[in-house]
C-alpha cells in the first residue's frame, strides 16, 4: 500500500511539473493556449486555483500538488482494500 501511494505522489509532482514546463514554454505572452487547457490545469493541478489569487512559487506548487495526489492515493487505496476485503 505504501508503494502504491507513493506512486501516486510521484504522478501529483510530474503532473504539476509538466503544467510548469508547459506554462514555461508557451510564455506569458499566449494566454489564450493557456486559457483553452485551464480546465484541464485546475482539474489535475487543484493548487493553480488557489495560484489565481495568491502568489506561488514552483517548489510550493510542486509540493502541494504531491500532497494532495499522495491523500487521493491514500483514500483510493483503503477503499479499495475494503473493497477487496469484503469481496
Amino acid at each position: 500500500m505504501k508503494y502504491r501511494i507513493a506512486l501516486w505522489a510521484s504522478a501529483g509532482f510530474l503532473v504539476a511539473g509538466f503544467w510548469a514546463l508547459f506554462a514555461f514554454a508557451i510564455g506569458a505572452s499566449a494566454s489564450q493556449q493557456l486559457r483553452e487547457v485551464w480546465p484541464l490545469v485546475s482539474l489535475t493541478c487543484p493548487i493553480a486555483i488557489v495560484g489565481m489569487h495568491h502568489a506561488i512559487s514552483l517548489y510550493e506548487a510542486l509540493a502541494a500538488n504531491t500532497i494532495t495526489y499522495a491523500l487521493i492515493g491514500l483514500i483510493v487505496e483503503v477503499l479499495r482494500r475494503q473493497l477487496h476485503h469484503t469481496q
